[in-house]
């Protein structure tokens, strides 16, 4: 299984989807909760090329994007692969 990383803050709807999605699919992650965390957000925006919105999301340390992109990839079928699932 790839190792999922997942930039969040607890009031956002689009990371709970995020993280319901790699949920579903049985993909454990790592959550780094950047609300009051201004060296985490820092992190975030540099492994993100200067991305400041939340999710923001890792898999196998290539950034993959926000919420959007992540259902992108689920719905072209790429994810799976990505995840190690059916692998």
């Amino acid at each position: 299984m790839a190792e999922v990383e997942i930039y969040t803050t607890p009031i956002c709807g689009f990371c709970s989807n995020a993280k319901n999605l790699l949920k579903k699919k049985g993909a454990a992650f790592t959550e780094y909760n950047v609300m009051f965390d201004n060296t985490k957000r820092g992190e975030m925006m540099q492994r993100a090329g200067g991305r400041t919105s939340v999710p923001q999301i890792f898999i196998d340390g290539k950034h993959i994007g926000g919420c959007d992109d992540l259902f992108d990839l689920e719905f072209d079928k790429e994810l799976d692969p990505l995840l190690g699932i059916g692998a």
